[in-house]
């Protein structure tokens, strides 16, 4: 079987990377609850790195081949992007809850083709101009302002959601000129370095067994998910695979109604719906174009 050409599990793989991510989520929540987000986050990010290095150091060439690149700012700047994302992701989860932060920060992969014209010079067409409308309206569904107490808080995973468009971007800016095992080495390191600056002045040490034991799991599911997003791209193409990363939001819901007690109302069900089909058809129709290409 030749690399890329297994979309069977290609797509199951997305479903149980989704699962863990899922996991990692209500994990990160919990923990987050009783200490600090940016404790949280750096301890994540620590066994994050050392994963990351790990795999550097097996692959053929080791470490100084991997961390080698012709684009040292730009690789630093995705890294420090993300570690802040997921820093805004797990306060939304805390001010919010894990239903309604996901159910806005689905929105990502509109803004990600939104913002492909100013950033990468890549214009999208009406049809994908009317998905990314349509898109906010369902964030705008979610938070409707004007018929009820307007929350700031409510922004927090909008702003989350931007920031993860800006850094896929970014990430496919980069690979231009690097590898993704380049991208993804500077993805951990970078980052870890950034928060371990950050977050000693926020400290909160983590007590009890059972919290240290979340948080090994937080850590164990945050490096399996991404070493099996990597399998997941390499055994089948990003574009029929992709749409199934949804399915993080349906295990979201299903955790956050189960073990915290989250109910979502109409409006913010309606909203997802929105969000989701606009998002489906955007990636549909890039898979679709890019097909064409010659």
């Amino acid at each position: 079987m030749t690399a890329r050409s297994n979309p069977r599990l290609g797509i199951a793989l997305m479903i149980v990377t989704s699962a863990l991510f899922a996991l990692q989520d209500g994990v990160s929540r919990h923990l987050a609850d009783d200490y600090s987000v940016m404790t949280v986050v750096m301890i994540r990010y620590w066994f994050f790195a050392a994963f990351v290095v790990a795999l550097s150091i097996a692959r053929g060439g080791g470490l100084r081949r991997v961390a080698r690149t012709k684009q040292p700012g730009l690789q630093i700047f995705r890294g420090v992007l993300l570690a802040a994302e997921i820093c805004v992701t797990v306060l939304s989860f805390v001010l919010l809850g894990l239903i309604e932060t996901h159910a806005i920060f689905a929105v990502y992969p509109l803004l990600i083709a939104a913002l492909a014209g100013p950033v990468l010079g890549e214009y999208v067409g009406w049809r994908r101009g009317i998905a990314i409308g349509a898109g906010l309206i369902g964030v705008l569904v979610i938070l409707r302002p004007g018929f009820r107490v307007f929350s700031p808080e409510a922004l927090i995973p909008l702003l989350a959601a931007f920031m993860f468009a800006l850094y896929g971007l970014m990430t496919r800016k980069v690979a231009a000129l690097d590898s993704a095992e380049t991208s993804f080495f500077w993805t951990g390191v970078a980052g870890a370095v950034a928060i371990t600056l950050v977050a000693p002045f926020w400290w909160t040490p983590i007590e009890g067994a059972a919290d240290i034991a979340f948080m090994a799991a937080l850590c164990v599911t945050g490096a399996t998910g991404h070493f099996l997003l990597i399998k997941v791209y390499e055994v089948a193409e990003a574009g029929v695979v992709q749409p199934f990363s949804y399915f993080q939001l349906v295990f979201v819901t299903i955790l956050a109604m189960s073990l915290f007690g989250e109910r979502p109302d109409l409006w913010t069900v309606v909203g997802a719906a929105i969000i989701l089909s606009a998002g489906l058809y955007t990636l549909m129709r890039e898979a679709g174009l890019r097909r064409a290409r010659p």
